[in-house]
């Protein structure tokens, strides 16, 4: 029986979502994920939450226990993860409020463990494959619930990886778009490299909020920005991903 692990973002998180909802706490090698494990039923089908940043989003980007994240669904027997995510646009046609249904990453993060791997058995080096980070039959999936529902959504879509806390310069965002990013955020590279480490399938629904500052007819993002957009369209996120756990073979 497949258990799903739901990754939440920022305001993407909302553990109401389950039936019979019980939190289950996990230790790991890395240390203690970023959230009590939240384990319940969705549609019959066996889902457990974990809040990316906490609960209560206290914990920075470069901070995140990524590999504690990864760790701990795993070991709880997730067989396959979906994520959410926020991310600013640096594409005019990607609108605030549309969902991108991602398939390939730049990362452009400093700081932070990004492998499971500390070390090589000899003569054994571990060199995970990354050409398409992100699984197609469950990016398939998130693409048919979004047509299902009729929400405005791009089948593609590169996402670059920032360190953070902070937002992008104006020339950083510019020289994002002549990279050949679409979108921007904080966490997906790392939680997307651990994932195919850890040899769990892995697709991500991204949420525009923005517009990142390479568009200068509006002024730059605020957190208060995003926060509007977030409750204005959290729903359509949650929709997709109870479309897409019932799908999910058994």
């Amino acid at each position: 029986m497949p258990v799903i692990g739901i990754i939440g973002g920022s305001g993407l998180d909302n553990p109401d979502i389950l039936d019979s909802p019980a939190d289950i706490e996990i230790d790991t090698p890395y240390g203690k994920p970023n959230s009590t494990l939240r384990k319940g039923l969705v549609k019959g089908r066996e889902v457990v939450i974990l809040a990316r940043h906490g609960r209560s989003h206290t914990m920075p980007p470069t901070w995140v226990n990524y590999r504690a994240n990864i760790w701990s669904l795993k070991e709880i027997g997730c067989t396959h993860i979906l994520a959410t995510t926020a991310v600013g646009s640096l594409r005019a046609e990607i609108k605030r409020g549309d969902l991108v249904v991602l398939d390939q990453f730049i990362d452009f993060t400093r700081l932070r463990p990004m492998t499971f791997y500390e070390r090589f058995e000899p003569h054994v080096p571990m060199h995970t494959p990354m050409a398409d980070p992100f699984d197609e039959t469950l990016r398939m999936e998130l693409i048919a619930a979004c047509s299902h529902f009729g929400y405005d959504h791009h089948q593609t879509g590169t996402v670059i990886t920032i360190e953070g806390p902070r937002f992008s310069t104006r020339a950083e965002s510019n020289m994002f778009r002549l990279w050949g990013a679409d979108v921007i955020n904080m966490s997906l590279a790392t939680e997307t490299i651990l994932a195919s480490e850890a040899g769990i399938p892995y697709a991500a629904v991204a949420m525009s909020t923005d517009y990142d500052c390479w568009k200068t007819d509006e002024p730059p993002v605020t957190w208060d920005d995003i926060l509007t957009i977030f409750k204005q369209n959290a729903e359509k996120v949650t929709n997709v991903l109870t479309r897409v756990i019932a799908t999910i073979p058994e």
